[in-house]
């Protein structure tokens, strides 16, 4: 049996390559059959705000990529609650993510046999 991977992102999507690179992770043992999560936490919630302009960084969109996750079988989203309080957030471009509490993302790491974070 593959081992279970949980992609921990962190970064906000503009602030360099980190974001960009937790999602290709994703996407990649997604392709692959591997059971593999997705948690957006701290800045990573950014990545969920809805009508991002990249265009006036001069950077790609990342709402492409998210939005591909279910076709990729990308079914275990999750988002921490007190980021997305933290920072104001209520809508998400990404219907399909869990909020977790701090408890709750303390257990789901523990489920994952592998955990990267970006």
């Amino acid at each position: 049996m593959p081992k279970s991977l949980l992609i921990i992102s962190r970064q906000a999507p503009w602030s360099g390559p980190n974001a960009r690179e937790a999602l290709d992770i994703v996407l990649a043992g997604g392709a692959f059959d591997l059971p593999i999560g997705l948690l957006f936490l701290d800045d990573g919630v950014f990545q969920l705000a809805a009508k991002q302009d990249a265009k006036a960084l001069q950077q790609k969109d990342l709402s492409a990529n998210l939005q591909a996750l279910p076709m990729f079988g990308v079914e275990q989203l999750f988002v921490c609650g007190d980021s997305s309080a933290a920072r104001g957030l209520e809508g998400f471009s990404l219907a399909e993510a869990q909020m977790l509490s701090a408890a709750e993302i303390t257990a789901l790491i523990d489920r994952y046999d592998q955990v990267i974070t970006l």
